[in-house]
């Protein structure tokens, strides 16, 4: 069922099968958790270091999610940017620039794979090859954590993300960090807190309300490179 395979940029490790086992076990308890979960919320922050610079770049938010397929992504700091996301419909909104992005997820930058991770997270094993994490390998109680290798070289975030780092919370397994590692050696990493499940979230949270004068601008669609 879950591909845990060797790839290039792991070349030299080899996994024993205790942590192959771990692994397993993780991706299974963590799949159950998010089939049972019908709606989300919680806050996160977000850090990013862009290769060739020294600071990282730092925003924070609240994100909510509801079967099926929709989600709400909200930066509130350092700048406000609403993401509304229904299926494989996105709305990127930015008040202050009173300007509305409207695009297909598959077709948007590494920068929203975390959205489509999140909505897909009680089948990661459909979209991935997960294998154990090289190195300390364990996050927060010693749960493994997991390399996400996408299994789908189509779309922006396909074509530019190398791997994926993936932690969960000890008992519950609800994802704790994600860690987005681009070919470009741009590294992305989001930590969620505060996290409330099956709360009842209404249609109203994921409905995107504009002001007048919002201009909408479509997203430029990107091609496979021949």
């Amino acid at each position: 069922m879950w591909a845990l395979l060797p790839t290039p940029f792991l070349a030299a490790e080899e996994f024993d099968e205790n942590a192959l086992t771990e692994v397993r076990e993780v991706v299974k308890q963590l799949q159950a958790r998010y089939e049972k979960t019908k709606d989300l919320q919680a806050d996160f922050s977000q850090k990013t270091m862009i290769e060739g610079f020294e600071r990282a770049i730092t925003s924070s938010g609240k994100v909510y999610i509801k079967k099926p397929g929709q989600l709400r992504w909200n930066y509130l700091d350092p700048s406000v940017e609403d993401i509304y996301v229904n299926r494989d419909d996105v709305k990127v909104y930015v008040p202050e620039h009173k300007q509305v992005l409207v695009g297909k997820l598959t077709q948007m930058a590494a920068s929203k794979a975390p959205l489509e991770l999140l909505l897909g997270a009680a089948k990661l094993d459909e979209s991935f090859d997960i294998q154990p994490t090289p190195g300390k390998g364990r996050g927060v109680g010693g749960i493994r954590l997991l390399t996400l290798l996408p299994k789908s070289r189509e779309g922006e975030a396909g074509r530019s993300l190398q791997r994926i780092v993936l932690e969960v919370f000890p008992k519950t397994y609800f994802i704790r960090t994600i860690s987005l590692h681009e070919i470009s050696g741009n590294v992305a990493s989001f930590e969620f807190s505060s996290l409330q499940s099956n709360i009842g979230l209404g249609d109203a949270v994921f409905n995107l309300k504009l002001p007048e004068g919002v201009e909408v601008v479509k997203a430029p669609v990107f091609s496979v490179p021949q």
